[in-house]
């Protein structure tokens, strides 16, 4: 058997970092991994990509996130693949190779949070670290059949991670129970409460996805349901999804390339080809683009967020179908990011947290349900997810 097999390719290649959490704390026997943009004490940040590995010194100091989890007992075990400094959906990296997806070998595990969701779901690791500013978290998890949580905005510090686009990125876990996932967000946040909840219905979002996904959703839809106290049915956004996710990808790639373009210039990386393609939009986009979306942005986020109260909670599919087949071509897979992001975007833009639950197979992959809370209700969410779960 080869070590990718035993291992499913999660981890990045050499000694696995290692260090035993405090005895007594609330995750005590647990274990996590961490994606690669996390700082681990005397090592380099990777970040997916070799030339960012080579042009920076090894952390002087872990992740907070990662000294939290430490805190409260859990055990790192080692840190994980991500798509090229998260600049993916699907686990693609051209230098590294992709992971394998344990739910579904034979498609991809998603990305960019990609090595985190295969350790978890493959058995390795009771948690799964990851960042998520177009989707990283969310996509990966629903598409390896696990629990997923982007937490809300600017509500973890980001020190030592490897930011993207700073006005999107947020931290966030998965894990393969709903029991593990409300410990872990509980010893982050504190604790919370699964509420009566009316649910709200985007028939937008959910015309987003395949007749197959719909059908694979719906008992887990049912359930849900029944268990609100008042089902509503609205259309989230007026102008259409398209126009939010474009948004979207326009304000997320000028601003990666402001955060990362002194280090282009000055290395001239190697990158593959829809990586550099994507730096590229994002340097040469055209102002009035740029200048629709910053003025737009308003409106769309407070159009979730009108929506959201401490009762009220969105109900929409992760992703539109399962994840693309392993032998599909980085263009092939790429195919399927345009309903994707019309989907990832309502809670990037919003700034609110969303949990995605599994919720059926489709064809053999795994697809995944999701609830989306007013900012700060993170815990409350994993409280849900665990009482929905029993």
């Amino acid at each position: 058997m080869t070590q990718a097999s035993e291992d499913f390719g999660a981890f990045v290649a050499g000694p696995r970092r290692a260090i035993k959490g405090q005895a007594g704390g609330p995750l005590t026997g647990l274990t996590f991994v961490a994606k690669d943009l996390y700082d681990t004490a005397g090592d380099v940040t990777g970040g997916g990509n070799p030339d960012w590995a080579a042009s920076h010194p090894p952390a002087e100091r872990s992740a907070s996130l990662i000294e939290t989890l430490l805190a409260a007992g859990a055990d790192l075990i080692g840190k994980t693949h991500t798509d090229e400094l998260s600049r993916g959906i699907f686990g693609l990296n051209a230098h590294y190779g992709t992971p394998i997806n344990p739910a579904a070998p034979d498609r991809l595990p998603g990305g960019s949070s990609s090595g985190s969701a295969a350790a978890v779901a493959g058995g390795l690791a009771d948690i799964g670290l990851g960042t998520d500013t177009g989707g990283s978290v969310r996509v990966p998890a629903a598409y390896c059949g696990l629990y997923g949580l982007r937490c809300s905005h600017g509500r973890l510090q980001f020190e030592g991670v490897l930011p993207q686009a700073p006005s999107f990125d947020t931290l966030g876990w998965m894990t393969r129970d709903a029991k593990t996932l409300r410990r872990t967000t509980e010893t982050v946040f504190g604790s919370g409460e699964a509420k009566s909840f009316k649910l709200l219905l985007p028939e937008d979002a959910w015309a987003v996805v395949s007749e197959e996904t719909r059908q694979a959703l719906q008992p887990h839809l049912d359930k849900l349901m029944q268990a609100a106290t008042e089902v509503e049915r609205r259309t989230l956004a007026d102008e259409g999804l398209t126009v939010w996710r474009d948004r979207q990808i326009a304000l997320q790639q000028r601003e990666a390339w402001a955060t990362l373009q002194s280090w282009i210039l000055e290395t001239n990386p190697r990158f593959a080809y829809n990586v550099a393609a994507n730096f590229a939009a994002g340097a040469g986009l055209d102002p009035q683009v740029h200048e629709a979306a910053v003025h737009g942005w308003p409106a769309m986020r407070s159009a979730v967020l009108e929506c959201l109260d401490e009762e009220s909670l969105l109900c929409l599919p992760t992703v539109p179908d399962p994840a693309p087949k392993r032998s599909a071509s980085a263009t092939e897979a790429y195919r399927d990011w345009p309903r994707i992001a019309q989907l990832t975007c309502i809670a990037g833009l919003s700034g609110a947290p969303q949990v995605t639950m599994p919720a059926g197979r489709v064809t053999g992959g795994p697809v995944g349900l999701s609830l989306i809370a007013e900012p700060g209700r993170d815990s409350d969410l994993a409280a849900l997810a665990e009482h929905l779960s029993d």
